[in-house]
């Protein structure tokens, strides 16, 4: 297993604590391997790897990240562009992160926009991908609770157990897929209904399909509920407000490999509907972590703002729940008036070519 840290050096930027935090990883994760990690700093290491012919593909990547009080690692921001320069340039890789910042703002985002960046690059991202610092650790009252510790021991802790899972990462077992499409799409006038059934064309044969629309269904947003209380309807695979979430959704998760969202932007965000069914899988979450199930998406934009969408995503569902990001995770397009879809030259062969990537 080839292993590449890469660690954004930006002279504006100094953290003590994040290399507090990278030499515990090391001690624990990494206690042999005399020398035998790669490690990048700067743009030209990563040009220069890139330059040469599948050295970044069939890795396993460990980004370690000091972002400074700003929130702008400008190194980390010149490696994005390379990355968005280069599609496919991860095929096959495994990454996850570490992200520091002098403030209670900025590790998410940055995270987000480095997951798309590197998803896009056919990359996967483990399930719960990212170990944040804010300034104040305050993210780590729960878990320095749980280990009965301080909050910067969890957040070392946490780091260490971040490199651990990536190491012991195994990709999805390619077998007959099972695929859970989630959306609440207007069958009549949706374009992201209508690419669907494109890729639907594309769905290997010997796959199964379910689909669950939302639309018209009294969705209710998350209560909010005590942890106990959450813990005690997890334990019945059961949600406070019950309804479509708990009889329909809920089996259907469980018995998937494979989550689709169909996603029309709305005010660059996810619909209502899919906002509240994201927040109501905490319960299911609390009882196992989705890592043994794969996040897909389609996000059909009027104007612009995919991108946005898929961040979005990426923050709820694979950061915070722990779906398993694949490469090439999300299939966008531009289309604003009913049917203009099928205007995108090329769309069709492009969305089967994704319904037969999604179904491996």
């Amino acid at each position: 297993m080839k292993w590449l840290v890469i660690r954004p050096e930006d002279p504006l930027i100094q953290s003590d604590r994040l290399n507090t935090v990278w030499n515990h990883v090391c001690s624990t994760v990494f206690p042999d391997s005399s020398g035998g990690l790669t490690v990048l700093h700067t743009i030209d290491d990563l040009d220069n790897l890139l330059k040469k012919p599948a050295v970044l593909t069939g890795c396993r990547v460990l980004f370690v990240i000091a972002l400074g009080r700003g929130g702008i690692n400008l190194t980390l921001s010149a490696m994005i562009r390379l990355l968005r320069l280069n599609p496919g340039c991860m095929d096959g890789s495994a990454a996850a992160m570490v992200v520091d910042g002098e403030t209670e703002m900025y590790t998410k985002s940055a995270a987000s926009e480095l997951a798309l960046a590197l998803s896009m690059a056919g990359c996967t991202l483990i399930g719960r991908c990212l170990v944040e610092g804010t300034g104040s650790l305050y993210n780590f009252t729960v878990t320095a609770r749980n280990l009965s510790t301080d909050l910067f021991t969890a957040y070392k802790e946490s780091a260490a157990e971040l490199a651990m899972r990536l190491s012991d990462f195994s990709f999805p077992h390619r077998g007959a897929p099972r695929i859970l499409c989630v959306h609440a799409c207007n069958k009549a006038t949706s374009n992201t209904l209508h690419l669907w059934d494109y890729v639907k064309e594309g769905i290997r044969p010997g796959s199964e399909i379910r689909e669950i629309s939302l639309r018209n269904k009294d969705v209710k947003d998350c209560a909010g509920c005590s942890f106990e209380t959450c813990m005690y309807y997890s334990k019945n695979l059961s949600c406070f407000y019950g309804g479509t979430i708990v009889e329909d959704v809920y089996p259907a998760l469980e018995w998937c490999d494979r989550l689709v969202l169909l996603c029309p932007n709305y005010n660059d965000a996810l619909s209502a509907s899919l906002t509240a069914m994201i927040n109501r899988l905490t319960s299911l979450f609390r009882k196992k972590p989705f890592y043994d199930k794969q996040l897909f998406a389609l996000i059909v934009s009027g104007y612009s703002g995919s991108d946005l969408v898929a961040r979005q995503l990426i923050d709820a569902l694979s950061m915070n729940k722990g779906f398993t990001l694949p490469g090439n995770f999300a299939l966008t397009a531009t289309a604003n008036l009913p049917g203009s879809i099928d205007r995108i030259t090329g769309i069709e062969e492009k969305a089967r070519r994704f319904g037969e990537y999604l179904s491996l």
